[in-house]
């Protein structure tokens, strides 16, 4: 039996959560090389962004097993709620203490960035419960690439320029456009491992929608996305070096895309960990190649 704190550390996902920092640590170098940096609110956006995906986390624990998409045969990580490690109503009560405390530090947030922090906040908790809770959850209608795509792009590396510089930069773009493309490639490694069992659940993911050929070529898209967008900034800005540094990553891309198209089921587990590496590699070459 797993002590009660490690429990927990299970159902919050560890493994997930860089993730959640990487578009941060893009979106706070691209704001410092414009000249704008604030550390405190650095690490408060950093705080409140791991609380957001931790409660994401739980909340898809406990909706899944709920709505009937988590069971014995699952073929990723232990889910606690579907192990019987914590009751649903845990989960939940954690779950809302966890959006709680974003919620604290979103104040502080709001008082720097005033009401388009606002609205980020509760969009993206708003978006975290309904990717699989309430009455239409769009994970199970095929947005769940879609909201992932927005959220780790667009809203957490521009929220995060925005609260350094006050102003909607638009070189926050380009480094919006590979984090939300990279984001996504995980929550597509995930549901093509989970094929099978969405199927049989009636969890009409995007990949259940595309199937397995379809996903494989929109992995490859979201690649070509991220690495074309380093590629056209260089050679838009004059062709600087060190911007290219992100291809270093080009091999770990090329070898995740074919364990996506040679593996299957659980093997698909350390496809799925390699793909976060990916994007949290990707992130710090990103980075260096900004600041220096």
């Amino acid at each position: 039996m797993f002590p009660r704190l490690q429990i927990w550390i299970l159902a919050a996902r560890p493994k997930t959560l860089w993730a959640a920092l990487t578009p941060v640590a893009v979106g706070t170098a691209i704001a410092a090389r414009e000249g704008h940096v604030r550390p405190g609110v650095t690490l408060a956006i950093a705080v409140a962004a791991l609380l957001i995906q931790i409660g994401a986390n739980l909340a898809n624990d406990v909706f899944d097993f709920l709505k009937g998409a988590d069971s014995g045969d699952r073929l990723g990580p232990p889910r606690v709620t579907e192990r019987g490690l914590l009751t649903p109503q845990q989960v939940q009560r954690g779950m809302v203490m966890v959006f709680a405390l974003a919620i604290g530090i979103g104040f502080y947030l709001a008082w720097v960035g005033g009401w388009p922090i606002v609205a980020i906040g509760l969009l993206s908790i708003t978006a975290a419960i309904a990717y699989t809770g309430g009455p239409w959850p769009f994970g199970y209608h095929g947005l769940g690439d879609l909201m992932v795509f927005l959220f780790f792009g667009l809203v957490a590396v521009g929220g995060t320029v925005y609260l350094h510089a006050d102003d909607w930069l638009l070189s926050s773009l380009w480094g919006a456009i590979p984090m939300r493309a990279l984001a996504t490639t995980i929550l597509v490694v995930n549901n093509v491992r989970d094929l099978a069992t969405d199927q049989q659940a009636g969890k009409q993911t995007l990949a259940v929608r595309l199937g397995r050929r379809g996903s494989e070529i929109e992995y490859a898209l979201l690649l070509l996305l991220a690495y074309g967008t380093v590629g056209f900034h260089w050679w838009r800005s004059g062709g600087a070096p060190v911007l290219l540094l992100p291809l270093v990553s080009l091999p770990l891309a090329w070898r995740n895309f074919r364990a996506l198209t040679t593996g299957s089921g659980a093997h698909l587990n350390q496809t799925l960990a390699r793909t976060a590496g990916l994007q949290a590699l990707f992130g710090v070459l990103f980075v260096a190649g900004v600041l220096f």
